[in-house]
């Protein structure tokens, strides 16, 4: 459905009611656009808006079906750009993905909105305070959109960032912990911004370069510092997926230490065991003629030194770090 529609004229928004095509036709001064948000539309919904700004119909298929790779693609009186938005549930560990579709020409603007996060109401909003940046034009908006995306980003860098401290934490504490399970759902969550930044740079760097048709090149020192934000985001992912890596093979190396551990322990138990037990089977064959069976003392000689052996072999064991 359609979120907002509005047109704007030297920086401010002009309220005007009617459709999609009225406004149009009244955006009819130089420099003149028209915004026009859908959130979510049908393929119906969409299909008035792009008979009223002529919009590509393969372009329209992509942005109904949405699940699209980021991307920048150029049309004969437009361009069409598709945005990743993140968002992140700290309680499941888990990055959210949604999608903005971008139409964009000399006198119009539309965005297509998929998912929950990254409303666009606010950049609206934040946008009409600043007619410095709405006078570029539907540039203007672009980058409004794009610094809103790229924030959402480095939010969930941030985020993910505090999840990887943890990882290391844990894994390096003396208590005993199974983290192999979450260290693979972070990266399979890193995995997924990755997905959604590296696509992007492409598109972004023909912004800074000015080589778009239809973006100002004064434009560029904010295209510019949005490309340095989402530089950040692609180190910091790449980053925390080599720690995640180290994590893991620290995770297993770890996990083979502590069995060595328990098997030193198991081995010198069965050792203080055992040792008893040999005297104790030899005393128990019942032979005529054996030492000691006639003595008196025999039997409580027979437990002192089933004692003094095994609590020998306690001291011996508890020396070498075996118990």
């Amino acid at each position: 459905m359609i979120v907002d529609s509005a047109i704007y004229r030297d920086g401010s928004r002009v309220e005007a009611d009617g459709d999609c095509r009225e406004l149009r036709i009244r955006a009819c001064e130089p420099g003149d656009f028209v915004w026009v948000g859908l959130s979510d539309p049908t393929q119906e919904e969409i299909a008035e808006v792009a008979d009223v700004f002529d919009l590509h119909p393969l372009a329209v298929e992509d942005a109904v079906k949405a699940h699209q790779r980021p991307k920048l693609e150029r049309y004969e009186h437009m361009f069409f750009l598709v945005l990743k938005t993140l968002w992140y549930v700290d309680e499941q560990d888990a990055v959210e993905t949604g999608e903005i579709s971008i139409f964009a020409g000399h006198d119009f603007v539309v965005t297509v909105r998929h998912g929950q996060g990254n409303e666009l109401h606010s950049a609206r909003t934040q946008l009409e305070s600043s007619p410095k940046v709405l006078r570029h034009g539907p540039g203007g908006v672009l980058y409004s959109v794009l610094d809103r995306v790229v924030d959402g980003y480095l939010a969930v860098a941030d985020e993910l960032v505090i999840d990887v401290d943890e990882i290391e934490s844990s894994v390096f504490s003396t208590d005993r912990t199974n983290d192999s399970e979450r260290i693979y759902t972070l990266k399979r969550e890193i995995a997924e911004v990755r997905r959604a930044v590296l696509p992007l740079r492409e598109p972004l760097q023909r912004f800074v370069s000015g080589t778009v048709a239809g973006v100002h090149q004064e434009a560029a020192p904010f295209f510019r510092d949005v490309a340095d934000h989402l530089a950040r985001v692609a180190e910091t992912v790449d980053s925390l997926d080599a720690l995640l890596s180290t994590a893991f093979d620290a995770h297993v190396a770890q996990i083979s230490v502590q069995q060595n551990n328990d098997m030193r322990k198991i081995s010198a138990g069965a050792a203080i065991i055992v040792v008893p037990t040999l005297i104790a089977g030899i005393y128990g064959m019942n032979f005529d003629h054996m030492p000691e069976l006639g003595w008196t003392y025999g039997y409580p000689f027979a437990l002192i030194l089933m004692g003094i052996v095994a609590g020998g072999l306690w001291a011996f064991f508890k020396k070498s770090g075996w118990l």
